[in-house]
């Protein structure tokens, strides 16, 4: 794994795509869409302590569901987004074994490095 781009998705997942108290946001469970909603346009980014920038967190989250291969979007989802589930579960929801999933985990960070550098570029 590449470790910047580890935690870059650590932050994207708490950042976009993890339930928050009612005091932050309610229902929208970390949903920016409907977080503006929720708070009629008004949004003040940086309310949960988010170290990506809005910038890289919609790139990230553009490259996760439109550019990285399913397999790989997948293992990506559940590694970074499913904190409901034991390892083993995670490997046997993606199909594959657990040096199969770090081989793909490994993969999307490079794709995911690459994408994000021409984007930069």
């Amino acid at each position: 794994m590449i470790r910047r781009i580890d935690e870059m998705l650590k932050l994207w997942a708490q950042d976009l795509h993890s339930p928050m108290p009612d005091t932050y946001g309610g229902a929208s469970g970390g949903n920016m869409i409907a977080m503006l909603m929720e708070c009629k346009g008004e949004l003040i980014r940086g309310t949960r302590g988010s170290r990506v920038l809005l910038d890289e967190s919609a790139d990230i989250e553009l490259i996760v569901n439109k550019h990285l291969a399913p397999e790989l979007s997948l293992v990506v989802w559940e590694h970074y987004c499913n904190h409901e589930s034991f390892l083993p579960q995670k490997y046997t929801h993606c199909g594959c074994s657990r040096d199969t999933y770090y081989q793909r985990l490994h993969q999307a960070h490079l794709h995911i490095a690459g994408m994000l550098l021409g984007i930069a570029a």
